[in-house]
Order: C-alpha cells, then sequence, then structure tokens
C-alpha cells in the first residue's frame, strides 16, 4: 500500500497546527498556505450585547485594541481553538459550541449580540426574538499556488479544505492554471464547503464533524491506495 500526498491549504497558524496533526498519523503532509489573515479597520459599536458570537480564533488574533471595548462580553465559541484564543485575550468564554454558527444561533436567548467575524462568512438565520450586530475585524487574502505546489498537484494527491473561501479560490486557481482534477481528492470540513469546491474532482468527501481531528482522520482514509 503506497500513501497519497496530503496538501494542507488553510492559513497559519492553523496550518502549522494541522501539519503537525497529520505528521504524528503518519501522513505525507504538505504545507502551501492558500490565505493570509489580515486585519480590517473597524469600529466598535455601541450598545449593549449579551454576549459575543465568534466563528474564528483569528477574530482574537487580529481584532486589534477595539476588542477592549468588549472585555465585559462573555463569549460564545464555536469550538475549542476559538475558546483558546479568546481567554489570553481577556475574554470569558459562555458557551463552546461545534458544527458552525448557525446551531449555536438557532439556540440563542431573546437579545441582542454582536457576531465578530471574517470578510467571508456564513449568512445567519437567527430567531425572530434574537438581534445580531456584524462587525468584520479581519479577512483572509487569497494567494496564488505556488510553483512546487502545482508540481505536486500534477501527479495527483488529497488537498484539506477548511472553508469555503478556501474551496472556491483553489478551484479557481485550478482552473487558471490548467491543473487536472479528476487526480485530486477533496477532503472538506463541512458539506457547505465541498458544494462550493465545483465538479470534476476524483473523490470529494466531508468530515463526520467539523473539527481538525475528524478532517484528518478523512484524509487518512483517503491518502491510502493500493
Amino acid at each position: 500500500m503506497t500513501a497519497r500526498p496530503l496538501f494542507i491549504l488553510r492559513p497559519q497558524p492553523g496550518n502549522a497546527a494541522t501539519l503537525k496533526a497529520a505528521r504524528q498519523r503518519g501522513l505525507d503532509a504538505h504545507s502551501f498556505p492558500l490565505f493570509e489573515i489580515a486585519p480590517v479597520a473597524w469600529q466598535a459599536p455601541q450598545g449593549r450585547f449579551d454576549a459575543i458570537l465568534a466563528g474564528s480564533a483569528n477574530i482574537f488574533r487580529h481584532g486589534g485594541p477595539q476588542l477592549a471595548a468588549f472585555a465585559s462580553v462573555p463569549v460564545m465559541a464555536v469550538g475549542a481553538t476559538t475558546a483558546d484564543a479568546a481567554r489570553p485575550a481577556g475574554f470569558a468564554i459562555s458557551h463552546i459550541g461545534e458544527g458552525g454558527l448557525q446551531p449555536m444561533v438557532e439556540a440563542l436567548p431573546p437579545g441582542h449580540y454582536l457576531r465578530l467575524a471574517g470578510e467571508d462568512r456564513v449568512t445567519l438565520t437567527p430567531p425572530q426574538d434574537v438581534r445580531i450586530t456584524t462587525e468584520v475585524v479581519y479577512a483572509a487574502r487569497p494567494q496564488p499556488l505556488s510553483p512546487p505546489l502545482r508540481a505536486l498537484l500534477d501527479k495527483g494527491g488529497v488537498v484539506l479544505l477548511h472553508s469555503g473561501e478556501a474551496a472556491r479560490h483553489f478551484a479557481n486557481e485550478c482552473e487558471r492554471l490548467g491543473i487536472v482534477r479528476n487526480c485530486i481528492d477533496l477532503a472538506c470540513l463541512a458539506p457547505r464547503i465541498a458544494s462550493l469546491a465545483g465538479q470534476g474532482w476524483g473523490t470529494i468527501a466531508s468530515a463526520s464533524t467539523r473539527t481538525d481531528a475528524d478532517l484528518l482522520a478523512l484524509a487518512a482514509r483517503m491518502c491510502q491506495i493500493v
């Protein structure tokens, strides 16, 4: 049995963490960040908020000094990584959820919530008595596929996709560069990401839950060929 290579495209510092975990599994993993995370200028909104809705650790890494205005507001975080980034920034965690922000929003009690987010974000549908104010605090700046990655992709392998933006950008880059898709398999963090990748890939599969551990477990199965 020969293992196929695994390509990790997510931005740093998540890329390094996923690369380490993949290699601990014995995978032939390669790091090629396809985005750079950058802060976006924003102003802290006025008003009282019952909680901060946080779907990414990048909020607390790149939110800047404006975050201090909400230090007393509890954070409802998607995933342990987001919660772990919020605590050193001085925030208390009131809830850690999985599966994205929408399931968390559906269970919110009535109130006014502050959503801090990236430029590329999922549209939320809150209950009728829940009001959400959204502020964009960071952006993922797409980068072109590097020549070394392009050369490796021509031989096939498995690509990890952690976001819908990554799926769209990777597909567009493959189209621009004339990379054949049918020898590339996609391991996606969620079904929405898989749907945004388009058609023509060898295999497209989604992790059973929105966790890096389950995504890597999926990738490990996809990397094994006879």
